[in-house]
């Protein structure tokens, strides 16, 4: 049976926000404060460096009853018992995907405009990342979405979506006004000196 879960605030990892602080450490600080998903992706790992750090996330995800994400690969999240996967739009296409995990994984696809986000739907996508929202220093490939194409997404599915793309504590109100679920966040969290802090400031922000 798929988790419940809560996509408010989703952490997206990425090793290069760290500034050389320990990923277990930092995405630990993120949990204790309130982050409700988290998804690992490391694009440059090897897959043995992947499943081991995988297993060890899984294991800190768990202490917090918070499901684990994995990026790109169904081999790791199905060998480390993760909840899902997270697709993008180059990646093994959701259809695929789902025949082989099944119903009972979480498949995420990032969609960038409604026509993606209604294929994505239709091949059995669970919930959407859509971005980049405000542009974003981790991608350098990828185009700003705005808060007005969030909401013309949000309009044209109805099953779960996050923004991501450029958001802060600053700005992630202005994300869920459009109607997201939540806000998916790399460097606006991980970069930060005081993760915990920002974490718990987007935690007040979503109880408004």
């Amino acid at each position: 049976m798929k988790p419940v879960v809560d996509y408010s605030i989703y952490l997206v990892t990425d090793e290069a926000c760290l500034h050389g602080r320990p990923l277990l450490e930092c995405v630990e600080e993120a949990l204790a404060a309130g982050v409700t998903l988290v998804q690992y992706r490391a694009k440059a790992a090897d897959g043995g460096v992947l499943y081991a750090e995988a297993c060890k996330l899984k294991e800190l995800c768990d202490k917090y009853n918070v499901p684990l994400i994995i990026n790109d690969r169904l081999d790791i999240a199905l060998a480390v018992g993760a909840a899902g996967v997270h697709l993008g739009q180059d990646d093994l296409p959701c259809a695929v995907a789902r025949r082989l995990l099944g119903e009972d994984f979480i498949i995420g696809v990032s969609a960038h405009n409604p026509a993606e986000a209604v294929q994505a739907v239709s091949e059995g996508a669970d919930y959407l990342g859509c971005g980049a929202v405000f542009g974003t220093a981790t991608k350098h490939d990828v185009a700003k979405l705005g808060l007005e194409n969030l909401r013309a997404i949000r309009k044209a599915v109805a099953v779960p979506m996050v923004g991501i793309g450029g958001i802060t504590a600053d700005n992630y109100a202005e994300v869920l006004a459009t109607g997201a679920n939540g806000a998916a966040i790399v460097s606006g969290i991980l970069a930060q000196d005081d993760i915990g802090a920002v974490v718990k400031k987007l935690v007040a922000t979503k109880q408004k």
